[in-house]
């Protein structure tokens, strides 16, 4: 039997101790004992508790992989996520003041995905176990959105229909204001007979529409969510923020970013999270890799009221980043690139004159690289909000306000 005392908490959750040592729901401060298994202590039993030691709300979070902080309490949380965006700016050598993260509450999580495994008398859905393939039922989740706990059971009859006996079915259900979108990939050939069921299936449970592999299987509505003024359908497994209340926070600290610009470039803009509500005050030119995604926001700016015009490109700006004189007709750019960052663009952006950068970011580690790479080309980082809309996760969002220096 090993015993250490946890110095901090690492970015995936685990207690560490020195050694390092890692001790899964363990909080700083405490006094563990258990089994040394190369840099990992087994078993392990809290023999002194932190003070920041709380119940988990949720009755399956000792054995659902869903969640990594639920034994922490709200107040350590929210410093441990502010704490992990002040580190990754001060590895660069950037400070700058934080206030607390704005959280999501709980039960508001309206996408998730599940996980269907047939068994001998049907099909069990819901969220894989730590650190294992083994798929345990959620009904008391306390992470997702009700009417997704509700939907449960028509997952699992999903997964009777069209889950092979060895394979895992993965279900996205998506809360829309005319009903759930169910997107289902790993499934079985869309054959005729499987259509005639899932037809049946969507009538039963009033479902808006399913896609099966990428493609629409039925439509008997369209799934709508609401951006501004405009209704969006996304197409099926689209990049989406997990919580209303998340996008909202991140909507509102791009607006005030960009407060006074007229002309904005969004880049990375996915389905129009940002340029549909910033086309009511600007003129917004969207660039997204995905076409789909540009369609569907082509959309619903056409068919929205009170919005300036959108313009769009699809652009793979990995490869293909737009240059400082293609940049010159924007007072402002939003861009939202994926956990890896966007160094080229960064790179470009840092080249031109933009005098506003609204800077989003799922990973503080990305984001403080290319922060970095932005005041070096003459911007000041004004301000950092972070988000948390992936509650007792360990993940941290943010935006923040890079303003051209003189």
């Amino acid at each position: 039997m090993t015993t250490v005392k946890i110095k901090r908490l690492g970015h995936l959750g685990d207690g560490i101790a020195d050694g390092p040592i890692y001790v899964p729901a363990a909080l700083p401060g405490e006094v563990v004992s258990g089994v040394l298994d190369g840099d990992q202590l087994r078993d392990p039993k809290i023999d002194t508790p932190s003070d920041n030691r709380v119940k988990p709300p949720c009755s399956h979070a000792k054995s659902c992989g869903g969640c990594q902080l639920q034994h922490a309490s709200d107040v350590f949380v929210s410093d441990w996520k502010r704490d992990v965006v002040r580190q990754a700016l001060a590895a660069h050598g950037i400070a700058v003041d934080l206030g607390a993260p704005i959280t999501s509450p709980p039960r508001s999580r309206r996408r998730a995905t599940f996980s269907v495994r047939r068994t001998k008398k049907g099909a069990l859905a819901g969220f894989h176990m730590k650190a294992s393939d083994t798929v345990i039922a959620v009904p008391n989740c306390q992470l997702v959105h009700p009417d997704l706990s509700a939907a449960l059971p028509m997952v699992e009859a999903l997964g009777v229909l069209g889950a092979s006996r060895k394979g895992e079915l993965s279900v996205l259900l998506t809360r829309t204001e005319t009903g759930l979108d169910v997107s289902v990939t790993g499934g079985k050939e869309l054959d005729v007979a499987l259509h005639q069921a899932l037809s049946d299936l969507a009538r039963e449970h009033d479902l808006a529409r399913i896609a099966w592999d990428g493609e629409i299987a039925l439509q008997r509505r369209a799934p709508v969510l609401r951006l501004g003024p405009a209704d969006l359908t996304p197409p099926p497994g689209a990049f989406l923020q997990a919580t209303k209340e998340g996008e909202t926070a991140l909507i509102d600290a791009v607006k005030q970013a960009l407060s006074g610009a007229k002309r904005v470039a969004d880049l990375f803009a996915g389905c129009g999270t940002f340029a549909l509500p910033l086309a009511k005050d600007a003129l917004v030119h969207a660039v997204e890799g995905d076409r789909d995604m540009i369609n569907a926001l082509d959309h619903a700016w056409r068919n929205a009221e009170g919005l300036k015009r959108i313009t769009h490109e699809v652009r793979d700006l990995f490869r293909n980043p737009i240059l400082p004189e293609d940049l010159t007709r924007f007072d402002g750019v939003v861009i939202d690139p994926p956990r890896a960052g966007a160094a080229a663009q960064i790179e470009e952006l840092g080249r031109s004159r933009i005098p506003l950068i609204a800077h989003v970011s799922c990973s503080p580690a990305s984001f403080a690289r290319d922060t970095a790479t932005l005041i070096r080309a003459g911007y000041d980082l004004e301000w950092v909000r972070v988000v948390d809309q992936f509650r007792w996760s360990t993940h941290v969002e943010l935006v923040a306000l890079l303003r051209r220096n003189k």
